[in-house]
């Protein structure tokens, strides 16, 4: 009897160890910089003593690796939250089923504008897509608007990132969504003939414009402010402030449907969504809080005075599906 009730008291013991040690972790996926995300969720552990179990995009496929991960592994979640860089792949998991709605109490002064209205994901911490440009090649003439680089005195000195991938694919959805499809494949194509530099990702962007490989380029505020740090000499313009306005791109977080460790999930996104998260990306990317009045460097500007596109990321989001093929065959053709 002795041994069989010590034998008891074994197993109960190991049932209660593996079931604590499972509920002391977290699974997360981000399309985030590693650069950037990582030291975030290493304060997280700290925080909270919960171990953070990451997956990270690469730079050449940001934003697509993870996402089709996530809808493989829709009847068998295994990851618990989503940081997403920009919104729409994470609206895209909405409609496919993938998220669950959370509300988090760390979010209610969030503008209305950055939140899912059925609360399955929530915005904090934007960037914004800007020209960034070397001075010795453009010391007077600089464009400041998409308009302008189909322009005969920029032809072959534009570089944007692969189109099919990252927050390039979001821009060119977004320019899709506030134009309409003819006046947007019509700037694609004068795009096209105006010889325009397919990068690999928007650092490579950064880096081509940086070295004076290529006179200007599209990228967005945490790879300019990079250049700027780096001490290359380059300028930035946030472009169409007179007519369509600038992409306003805000980091999104979400709870995966079924996830594992659902409880933990909920306090991972309300640790993200804080004003601390938002003043500690601010310093380290440039990332403009959607909190008002956190503090940040001299250096990044403010959402008050950066006129946005006005676009609905419920309809990028669709767009940037029913583009896809388009795009495909405009980087081959």
């Amino acid at each position: 009897m002795k041994t069989i009730k010590f034998l008891s008291i074994f197993f109960i013991s190991v049932l209660l160890f593996s079931c604590s040690g499972s509920n002391n972790e977290i699974i997360v996926y981000t399309s985030v910089d590693q650069v950037f995300s990582e030291p975030v969720l290493k304060d997280f552990e700290k925080e909270t003593g919960i171990k953070v179990k990451a997956v990270y995009d690469t730079e050449e496929t940001k934003s697509t690796g993870v996402l089709n991960r996530l809808i493989a592994e829709k009847d068998n979640p295994q990851c618990d939250v989503f940081w997403s860089g920009d919104p729409v792949r994470t609206i895209v998991l909405k409609n496919k089923g993938i998220t669950t709605p959370y509300q988090s109490p760390a979010a209610v002064d969030i503008p209305a504008v950055y939140k899912d209205p059925q609360h399955h994901w929530t915005g904090f911490s934007a960037r914004a897509r800007v020209l960034i440009y070397n001075k010795a090649f453009l010391p007077d003439s600089v464009p400041q608007s998409i308009f302008d680089l189909t322009k005969e005195q920029y032809k072959g000195n534009v570089a944007i990132a692969n189109p099919l991938f990252g927050t390039t694919t979001f821009h060119i959805s977004a320019i899709f969504t506030a134009l309409g499809d003819e006046k947007a494949r019509q700037f694609m194509t004068d795009l096209k003939n105006n010889d325009v530099v397919i990068a690999s990702s928007n650092g490579d962007v950064k880096k081509r414009v940086s070295s004076g490989e290529i006179a200007c380029g599209l990228t967005d505020t945490d790879d300019a402010n990079e250049a700027i740090k780096e001490g290359a000499n380059v300028g930035i313009v946030f472009l169409d402030q007179n007519g369509i306005g600038t992409l306003v791109m805000p980091n999104t977080v979400c709870l995966i449907k079924n996830s594992p460790n659902q409880p933990n999930g909920k306090k991972l996104i309300d640790f993200l969504l804080n004003r601390k998260t938002e003043a500690k990306l601010a310093v380290s990317c440039a990332q403009m809080p959607l909190h008002k009045g956190v503090k940040v460097p001299e250096s990044v500007p403010s959402l008050d005075n950066i006129k946005p596109m006005n676009i609905s990321y419920e309809k990028t989001a669709k767009k940037l599906e029913e583009i896809q093929n388009y795009l495909k065959n405009w980087i081959e053709n």
